[in-house]
């Protein structure tokens, strides 16, 4: 699978977990093209998944954050606008944008610009035509996840 085959995957299903099991497709096992056993660093194909990640990674059409889970998930442009809409009902740091860099001395630092921050105009301006129940059905499996938990209340002693 080449970049433009993995942006093309990410469109259709619309988000996609990067590696970990949930209720979203595993892009590492569709650029492998198999179930993987254990870390996707140690397969055969493990250096070309990593240049593909990191292609999608810098694409402006994907935004890479840790909506489900806390496992890196990757959106495409898409459905933006639903999750836009559909923000308050999730942690904010699920949608932090994540972007990684790499250090001269190999290191993965990874820098979040925090919701909506990151959300261009046009998005914003599109969420807003949305209704909930639009955005839920943009949303599919996402819509689904636990919404943000309640504030927790200490008792008097």
């Amino acid at each position: 699978m080449t970049a433009a085959e993995a942006l093309r995957f990410v469109h259709h299903h619309g988000a996609v977990l990067v590696a970990a099991k949930g209720p979203l497709p595993r892009l590492v096992e569709a650029i492998a093209g198999a179930r993987l056993a254990g870390s996707w660093w140690a397969h055969a194909r493990g250096r070309e998944i990593f240049a593909i990640l990191q292609e999608l990674g810098d694409s402006p059409d994907i935004l890479v954050c840790r909506l489900v889970n806390g496992h890196v998930t990757l959106v495409h442009r898409r459905l933006w606008p639903a999750l836009v809409r559909m923000g308050a009902n999730f942690e904010p740091e699920r949608l932090a944008q994540v972007r990684q860099e790499h250090t001269p001395s190999g290191r993965h630092v990874n820098h979040e610009t925090p919701f909506p921050k990151w959300v261009p105009q046009e998005i914003l301006a599109a969420s807003q035509t949305l209704s909930e129940v639009q955005a839920r059905r943009m949303l599919g499996p996402l819509a689904q996840l636990p919404a943000r938990p309640a504030v927790r209340r200490r008792r008097r002693r």
